[in-house]
């Protein structure tokens, strides 16, 4: 019998990966999506998985729907990928940012518990949620917390009660501490694509500038589709545990702009970048990058791509996509 997964954010840049190693591996693929009119498939359809999934419906916010999916599913591995997950909104939604990445864990770990206890559960947990704790400017497991955003804090009570209900009732709930992970389908929301995308527009003449906020804050970033090779082998494991996945390099905002418009071959970039109050977060987390040995001596992994390929890789698909819209 094939194993049956179930992805939670399915429509966002993570599930979209996972989907497709599951996929690779012979699993049934339940993909949650909350009820849309129209539902955007634009990620899947990237990777060309969009018809190999089964979409069901349910939503974070909702328990009874939740309760519902594992009780008629009882998936084999269960992985909450789905959140608010931009930080820059939290500030300005803090209420639904803990009712869907705080209570929404909560929610999915007592349908689990009540319904399909054998279940094996991963939790997204975040580099975020470290803020201004290091040691030694790393992070790793043993780092205590210190939430600097509504997003962050939100995501230390998943994490925690993720560890209760393994604790508590001996379910397999893992956490998967991830650092900044990216890739051609990250929203463009999130700085690294509002930057690839930008550096595109201008490269082809379609915009003359990109405006960002913190240029010299530093994170820790790999490529989506090597993280989700990690969250995979932490639910193939035989006990559950917690683990920091990232790729043990930090390079600043600045860098990856630099980086950005030097691959397309603009050397003088400052011109084009706009500093605006507006994406400056009330309290700023200066500096992350993860120690990922355990995750290398336990599970096995390793990040393949590179910190310049990542960001050529973005350049190129956001390059392609602007062209062919062009063509159309």
């Amino acid at each position: 019998m094939a194993k049956t997964a179930l992805i939670t954010g399915i429509l966002g840049q993570d599930g979209p990966y996972l989907a497709k190693l599951l996929l690779e591996k012979d699993y049934k693929v339940y993909g949650m999506i909350r009820r849309y009119t129209y539902p955007n498939f634009a990620n899947l359809d990237y990777l060309g998985i969009t018809d190999k999934i089964e979409m069901v419906e349910g939503d974070l916010a909702d328990q009874a729907s939740l309760y519902n999916l594992i009780k008629n599913i009882r998936p084999d591995e269960v992985y909450n990928l789905a959140a608010q997950s931009f930080v820059g909104s939290s500030f300005e939604q803090p209420i639904y940012t803990t009712e869907v990445n705080s209570l929404g864990v909560l929610y999915m770990l007592e349908a689990i518990r009540q319904h399909s206890p054998a279940t094996r559960f991963y939790q997204a947990s975040t580099s975020e949620m470290f803020g201004l704790s290091h040691t030694n400017y790393v992070q790793d497991e043993n780092t205590p917390f210190h939430p600097r955003s509504p997003y962050a804090v939100s995501k230390v009570y998943a994490y925690w009660i993720t560890v209760n209900y393994r604790e508590a009732y001996g379910l397999f709930a893992v956490n998967g501490i991830l650092f900044n992970h990216e890739s051609p389908i990250r929203g463009i929301q999130f700085v690294t694509r509002k930057i690839t995308d930008g550096v595109a527009r201008i490269k082809l003449g379609l915009a003359d500038e990109i405006r960002l906020g913190n240029l010299s804050a530093k994170r820790d970033w790999g490529f989506a589709g090597d993280f989700v090779k990690a969250m995979y082998l932490m639910l193939q494991q035989e006990r559950p545990d917690d683990y920091v996945v990232g790729t043990g390099e930090a390079h600043s905002v600045e860098e990856f702009v630099r980086t950005a418009f030097e691959y397309v071959g603009i050397k003088d970039w400052k011109q084009y970048i706009k500093i605006d109050p507006r994406f400056m977060r009330p309290s700023e987390v200066p500096y992350l990058k993860a120690n990922p040995s355990k995750a290398k001596k336990v599970l096995g992994w390793e990040p393949e791509v590179k910190f310049n390929d990542l960001v050529k890789m973005m350049v190129d698909a956001d390059l392609a996509r602007l062209k062919n819209k062009d063509r159309k």
